[in-house]
């Protein structure tokens, strides 16, 4: 890839996809557990995020807060 950002290159990847696969990637992404494709779900936080409405933003705020809470009890 020459000097093409990683942002580009995931959104333009995905571009074209309906919603089914993009679920798919999503799904397969974190069921195998592969850090290589954090990069690709940071993008796609970072553009749930940025259209998001501040209620939406307050949820996955509160989502991230409790999990990680579960997690660091177990």
């Amino acid at each position: 890839m020459d000097d093409i950002k990683i942002r580009d290159y995931i959104i333009n990847n995905f571009k074209d996809d309906d919603e089914t696969t993009i679920k798919n990637a999503i799904e397969e992404s974190i069921k195998e557990n592969d850090e290589v494709t954090l990069p690709g779900m940071g993008v796609f936080f970072e553009i749930i995020w940025q259209d998001s409405t501040d209620l939406e933003k307050e949820k996955i705020l509160t989502t991230l807060k409790k999990r990680f809470q579960n997690k660091s009890s177990k």
